[in-house]
């Protein structure tokens, strides 16, 4: 006796779910999403070094206004800058560990300008007392805590994606449906980096 029709397109839809429910359920779309929030946590990064960024010119010139005899370190902030927004970086640099280092030691010397840029203003009482540097002091710090957080964030997300590509079942639907997606590099400490950058206000 042949199944009629009807009979044969409901089996095959209720087949068909019954798959889609076992894939769902065994991880298969897991790759993708953390590849995804991995992408999401580098864009957070990149926002809050921009948000750095952004705050440098104002600063610069505030200290300039006080202490208009520490050109060499203006100077180099300013350079430092210059160099850390001229590295294009996007969610593709992640596949470059190359340009995701070279960024990261950009970022690092903007880092270090910016602490002995805060550190020559000890010697200048009256821009210390000013409501705009302090106010430009706030969001610094403020910044650098962001920056702190959203790279944890970002070396969270990137754990994560890489444990799932690596381990079972993720690293079987990476092998048959996602090898295309690399492994991801995290940030890497450099040198010296244990220690944080002293800013003295």
């Amino acid at each position: 006796m042949n199944a009629s029709p009807t009979y044969r397109s409901r089996l095959q839809v209720a087949t068909l779910l019954m798959l889609a429910t076992l894939l769902t359920a065994c991880g298969i779309n897991n790759i993708p999403t953390l590849d995804e929030q991995a992408k999401a946590a580098w864009g957070q990064v990149q926002n809050q070094y921009q948000r750095r960024a952004d705050l440098i010119p104002n600063l610069v010139e505030t200290v300039k206004g006080y202490a208009k005899h520490e050109e060499e370190t203006l100077t180099a902030v300013i350079e430092a800058r210059a160099k850390a927004t001229s590295i294009q970086v996007d969610a593709s640099t992640l596949d470059n560990p190359e340009k995701l280092k070279q960024y990261q030691q950009a970022q690092d010397q903007l880092s270090g300008a910016l602490s002995r840029l805060m550190v020559v203003s000890e010697r200048y009482p009256d821009l210390k007392a000013n409501q705009n540097f302090l106010a430009l002091q706030s969001q610094l710090e403020g910044t650098e805590n962001r920056i702190s957080v959203a790279r944890r964030d970002f070396i969270l997300a990137v754990q994560k994606y890489n444990t799932e590509i690596r381990t079972f079942p993720g690293r079987l639907w990476h092998s048959v449906m996602y090898s295309n997606l690399p492994v991801r590099e995290t940030f890497e400490a450099t040198p010296g980096s244990e220690k944080a950058p002293e800013v003295k206000f």
